[in-house]
Parts: C-alpha cells; sequence; structure tokens
C-alpha cells in the first residue's frame, strides 16, 4: 500500500510541476496583448525598380556598386539607408544618403559598397526594398 501511495503521491507532484512550469511559460503571452493583423490587401505596391549588383575594382581595391533603375514612368524620389558589415568606431553604424530624385527609365549607380552590407530602399507609397550586398 506505501508503494502505492507515494507512486501517486510522485504523479501528483509530477502533475503540479507541470502544470506550474506551462502557467509560467504562458504568463508573457498573456501580458503581451492583442496582436493587431494587418490585411494583406492594404499591402504597399512593390517599389518598381531593378535593382542589379556588379563587383567593381578600382586603386587595386575591390568592391560592389549597386545599379537602381527606376522602370516605372514617374520619378521616383528614393532614400537609401546603408548599414555595413563592418564598423568602424570612427563611422556612422547607418548612413542615410540624401534624397535622390530617379527619372523614369534612368539608373542610378551607388558605388564603395562591400559583401555583407543591408541597403534599405525607400520611396513614398511603395514597400521598402531590402538587398544585402552578396
Amino acid at each position: 500500500m506505501e508503494n502505492t501511495s507515494a507512486s501517486a503521491l510522485r504523479s501528483l507532484i509530477a502533475g503540479l510541476g507541470s502544470a506550474l512550469a506551462l502557467a509560467l511559460f504562458l504568463a508573457p503571452a498573456a501580458q503581451a496583448g492583442p496582436s493587431i493583423l494587418i490585411p494583406t490587401a492594404d499591402k504597399a505596391p512593390s517599389l518598381p525598380v531593378t535593382a542589379t549588383f556588379e563587383k567593381v575594382s578600382a586603386d587595386g581595391v575591390n568592391g560592389y556598386a549597386l545599379n537602381l533603375k527606376n522602370v516605372s514612368n514617374d520619378t521616383l524620389k528614393l532614400t537609401v539607408t546603408i548599414t555595413p558589415s563592418v564598423v568602424f568606431h570612427a563611422d556612422a553604424k547607418v548612413k542615410t544618403l540624401p534624397e535622390h530624385a530617379l527619372e523614369a527609365g534612368q539608373v542610378w549607380t551607388l558605388k564603395d559598397l562591400v559583401a555583407g552590407d543591408k541597403l534599405s530602399i525607400a520611396a513614398d507609397g511603395f514597400g521598402k526594398l531590402e538587398l544585402t550586398v552578396p
């Protein structure tokens, strides 16, 4: 009879421990509040540019250039943010280029990029284009 009581007590303690662990695990999710779902129909249209990287060499230094071509019929006002793959203490961690007006059919070349740099290209009314230098 003692074996049955001890076994039942161990099962009860294990069950209570599991319930407590589950409650502690779910508590932060319950406090997070309701999730906000954004309908996909309201998603901004893609940025009408083509992006191509090319490997370049200048003064013995290898790097990359990004060619952005406006494939729409309108001028785009582009803002580009570059997050370098390697950051030096004296340099900014993020570089934001001045707004650039890219006319229809024209190409804008961004130079001095290195492998692993991350670029975010934005224009009003369009979704951001996120790129990583190969």
